[in-house]
């Protein structure tokens, strides 16, 4: 019998015990997690440190400080407030070591008025839509299976040609719940799509050169519109081994934000 799929990214097994399940795999270390897996946790963790309503995430910024690995996981919270603005950090521990921190910037949110048009980006919108592209992100030399890219997320390229290297845009869209039994929030789909920009952006070859992430910094002006988030992206590398990608956020409706990605350039050693 084919074994039934997991629902969900993680399966929450107390308080602040989370279980990971297949859907959270990466695509460097069938042992090791997709940056977006945790990710996404993280923003689910930060919303609900924050119990009253009118707040909405403004950043989060997580470091990996190691491969965060399919194997239960234990939270820690750190609260600090204002009137107008939480600080939150996040610890995420697998058994007493540490693997990924992150500090989320909350802000209290205050309807305003503004002029009925200010200057923005240009583009304005990522174009196509969602609804308008047709082909999956499949990036050359990644492993195919059950995994965070292959099994939590749809993605319809928009822009570029993600099988060279260079600049390309695609949107992203959550297909199952971060934790079992939650729902999706707008902040949670946002981040999850975020990680995603330097495999979407690549300029070294998957078969001959690693290129993980060490970090990912996401800044929302607003909260995202729709199921689906759109991710402009482009990659820069040096031969220091470091590189950095840049990915602009968007929604159906326009613009919603930046990330930012510190990328660990390695070569392949020959298996």
């Amino acid at each position: 019998m084919t074994p039934t799929p997991p629902s969900a990214v993680f399966v929450r097994q107390d308080d602040d015990t989370w279980l990971p399940t297949e859907l959270a795999r990466g695509p460097w270390d069938p042992r090791a997690q997709h940056g977006g897996a945790p990710a996404a946790l993280f923003a689910h963790l930060a919303e609900g440190a924050v119990a009253e309503p009118g707040w909405q995430l403004a950043r989060l910024t997580m470091e990996l400080v190691r491969p965060v690995p399919l194997a239960s996981l234990r939270s820690h919270c750190t609260i600090q407030s204002s009137r107008s603005t939480t600080r939150i950090g996040i610890d995420l521990l697998a058994g007493d070591t540490l693997v990924a921190r992150a500090h989320a910037l909350m802000l209290r949110t205050q309807a305003i008025e503004l002029p009925a048009e200010l200057p923005g980006w240009s583009p304005e919108a990522l174009l196509p839509a969602p609804g308008a592209c047709a082909q999956a992100l499949r990036i050359p030399g990644l492993p195919k299976g059950v995994s965070f890219h292959g099994g939590a997320i749809e993605s319809r390229v928009a822009q570029g040609d993600p099988s060279q290297p260079g600049p390309a845009a695609a949107w992203f869209r959550l297909v199952v719940p971060v934790v079992q039994g939650q729902p999706l929030s707008p902040a949670m789909r946002a981040v999850a799509a975020a990680d995603f920009g330097n495999g979407l952006s690549w300029v070294l070859p998957a078969q001959g050169y690693v290129f993980t992430n060490a970090d990912l910094s996401v800044h929302l002006m607003r909260q995202p519109a729709g199921e689906w988030i759109g991710v402009a992206a482009q990659t820069q590398a040096d031969a220091s081994s470091a590189g950095t990608t840049l990915s602009r956020l968007y929604d159906e409706q326009g613009p919603l934000g930046v990330a930012i990605q510190t990328l660990v350039i390695r070569e392949r050693q020959p298996l």
